[in-house]
């Protein structure tokens, strides 16, 4: 029984993550300043850290329409990325969705693009399959005895 619950603890000691690559430091918080409007209809906050990380926000009821009684938001992050770039994104939350800008979002391709050549041939194959197990197809037809 010792042994099982030792081979137990071993497993767990050897599952156990890494930290390796990931900082594990405390960033002291250097700016913290927090708004509510006092019925609660309105908020705002910004704080800063030591390392660099920047965040603001603001937000406020949405009081009629199809979204009446959730909150728009707007707002922007900012903090270095460990390759020494700085990362940028703006934001609006509203009845219109989350709707983020940032250089480093990835963009879909403008449309109509055009279609390629493999797409088109696969089309085609699967419309004239398409006919032919239609001309194939028996034919439950009656006629009159």
């Amino acid at each position: 029984m010792k042994l099982i619950v030792l081979a137990c603890l071993a497993a767990v000691a050897v599952a156990a993550p890494t930290y390796d690559s990931v900082s594990l430091e405390v960033a002291r918080i250097l700016t913290d300043d927090r708004t509510m409007a006092d019925d609660g209809s309105s908020y705002a906050f910004n704080f800063d850290t030591e390392n660099g990380i920047t965040h603001q926000e603001s937000g406020s009821a949405i009081t009629s329409g199809s979204a009446e009684g959730a909150v728009a938001q707007s707002g922007s992050i900012y903090f270095t990325l460990p390759d020494g770039q700085k990362f940028e994104m703006t934001y609006v939350a509203d009845d219109g969705g989350f709707q983020p800008e940032s250089s480093f979002l990835p963009v879909a391709p403008e449309f109509p693009h055009e279609i390629p050549q493999f797409v088109l041939d696969q089309i085609e194959k699967a419309r004239r399959e398409d006919e032919e197990k239609a001309r194939s197809a028996p034919r439950n037809s009656y006629s009159a005895p």
